[in-house]
């Protein structure tokens, strides 16, 4: 099974409710990318802002957190309706506790790393994560390209989790995901494919959702 979770990073923020109704139908998930201008040198929303956002959405919400102090800034979503929040590990002084309070919310808990995060700094705490979240691009900005050089710790990452029966523990892909590049995602192991620019910037955003179903299904 795969997952497509378009981000509205690319879409109209004035105009959210419709921009999400585009896609509504086709998806599976919303990728909501919450950044503080600290962790990365953007802004897109402030916790009110984005729990509303969470409230309002009718598709499952991905929330990924690309700020800072994550271990205490994750508080306000933990009480969302959030489907799964994701943390960077470069951001947590604590992760294994930053996780567990976020599962203890009742939702999953995800970890992010960097393209230059070696993979193996997710390895010993598998168990305490229900999705691991590869960055194939610098975290921060839409529209990047694909970075391929990222995929083997795609590759790793699943062989881990096939190795140690953990069936239930997502590998999702942010940043530069597209009719191009979902298939190598996929054949690499990963699952949820986050995409902003390709949905987002096409005259047919639910299309592009389908299709790249379509093409990672037949991976």
């Amino acid at each position: 099974m795969i997952r497509i979770a378009p981000s509205i990073l690319n879409a109209n923020f004035d105009d959210l409710p419709n921009e999400i109704a585009k896609i509504a139908s086709v998806a599976d998930l919303l990728h909501l990318d919450v950044m503080d201008n600290l962790f990365v040198p953007n802004f897109t929303f402030s916790p009110e802002r984005a729990t509303q956002i969470i409230t309002d959405s009718p598709l499952p919400v991905d929330v990924h957190l690309m700020i800072a102090n994550a271990d205490t800034a994750v508080a306000p979503y933990l009480t969302s309706k959030a489907l799964s929040i994701t943390v960077h590990l470069e951001a947590c002084d604590d992760p294994v506790s930053t996780l567990r309070s976020i599962r203890g919310s009742g939702k999953r808990s995800g970890l992010a790393i960097k393209p230059n995060t070696p993979i193996e700094s997710v390895e010993e705490i598998l168990e305490e994560i229900d999705m691991i979240l590869v960055m194939t691009v610098e975290p921060g900005f839409g529209g990047q390209s694909f970075m391929e050089s990222v995929i083997p710790k795609v590759e790793r990452a699943r062989h881990w989790i096939t190795q140690r029966g953990f069936d239930d523990l997502w590998i999702e892909v942010d940043g530069g995901i597209s009719l191009d590049t979902i298939a190598i995602a996929r054949k690499a192991g990963a699952d949820t494919f986050v995409a902003g620019s390709s949905v987002y910037k096409s005259d047919n955003p639910a299309e592009v959702v389908t299709q790249l179903r379509a093409i990672g299904e037949t991976v």
